[in-house]
């Protein structure tokens, strides 16, 4: 789902020495830089609050994604999220073609999904190719969703001794885990280890609502002064049908977090959120309640359809046993 119409052409300027075509003519913006920056946690490093995350490339081309990628460098964006699994690869890819060129000046994030040392080595292995650099400085452990997937990664020759290898080594600068199924699962993470460097998790107007990341986890996290990434801001263009995009940046942004990914299909797209981002205000507790009260007719597994349904379960659970026949 495309969250705005798509306009502009290929970015120009920074990159025109890479082959970029010219642009259309747009609205000026406001000189590079000008996002504001949060210290991420602990790590100690400085990232602007929205960031280019990978995972709406496949609903483009490559050479759009790649535009999007190097117009996000130009905007001043520092903070750029992708996974091994997004596009069966090819998001890495697509920030292998820019981002090598700028490595000093980004923090660059990607996530393995498999369970196992091995398995999760190969992938970071493979990560690092695509993306052409010989270190990443968030790896994360990609899509936690139950206490069972949780034990498995602390089992032994589980995914834990892969991230604590590699950030030994210099592959990895940071390591943290990220999720949207169920926050019970985001919170056995952090009961299971406690050198986790960051945490990345759904965070939007709709969330305190129903399985709430937000009151649930967040405050563990600020607790433990770990970098706090946001996701899933617009769900997926669904609260867009209710609210504004500067309403949903400004809401998740107000929140004690550092940075958010944001998915864009568009050079509007992108542009439009940079300028929020620029003029970003604070809001307030009574303004985010208010926020949160305009979300209630909305709210539940149906916006949220990567959360486990609650309903779901327990109408199986209230089944009769299967008597056979």
């Amino acid at each position: 789902m495309k969250r705005r119409t798509l306009i502009g052409g290929l970015a120009g300027g920074l990159f025109a020495g890479l082959g970029t075509r010219a642009t259309h003519a747009r609205e000026p913006l406001p000189e590079a830089g000008e996002i504001p920056m949060r210290t991420f946690g602990k790590t100690g490093v400085k990232l602007t609050v929205i960031g280019l995350a990978g995972g709406r490339f496949p609903l483009i081309s490559t050479e759009e994604a790649i535009a999007l990628t190097r117009r996000a460098v130009e905007l001043g964006i520092n903070y750029f999220d992708t996974a091994h699994g997004y596009w069966n690869g090819h998001s890495e890819e697509v920030y292998g073609k820019v981002l090598p060129a700028v490595r000093q000046r980004v923090f660059l994030t990607t996530k393995a999904a498999d369970r196992t040392r091995r398995g999760a080595e190969d992938q970071l292995h493979l990560s690092l190719k695509r993306l052409g650099t010989d270190y990443v400085d968030l790896w994360q452990v990609h899509g936690i969703q139950d206490k069972a997937d949780v034990a498995r990664v602390f089992a032994p020759g589980g995914a834990i001794e892969a991230f604590e290898a590699a950030k030994k080594a210099g592959k990895c600068r940071f390591i943290g885990f990220t999720g949207h199924h169920d926050p019970e699962a985001h919170l056995e993470m952090l009961r299971a280890y406690d050198r986790w460097d960051t945490i990345l998790m759904p965070l939007h107007i709709a969330d305190p609502l129903y399985l709430s990341f937000e009151e649930r986890v967040l405050p563990r996290a600020v607790e433990r002064g770990m970098g706090i990434q946001g996701m899933k801001n617009f769900c997926n263009a669904k609260l867009l049908q209710t609210f504004s995009v500067k309403e949903c940046l400004s809401y998740v942004l107000s929140l004690p977090i550092h940075c958010t990914a944001i998915g864009c299909t568009s050079l509007g797209q992108l542009e439009d959120d940079v300028r929020i981002a620029r003029g970003l205000i604070q809001l307030g507790a009574e303004q985010r309640a208010a926020l949160r009260a305009r979300a209630e007719p909305i709210k539940g597994p149906r916006l949220e359809d990567w959360k486990k349904d609650v309903k779901a379960v327990l109408s199986l659970r209230d089944r009769p046993p299967y008597a056979g026949g």
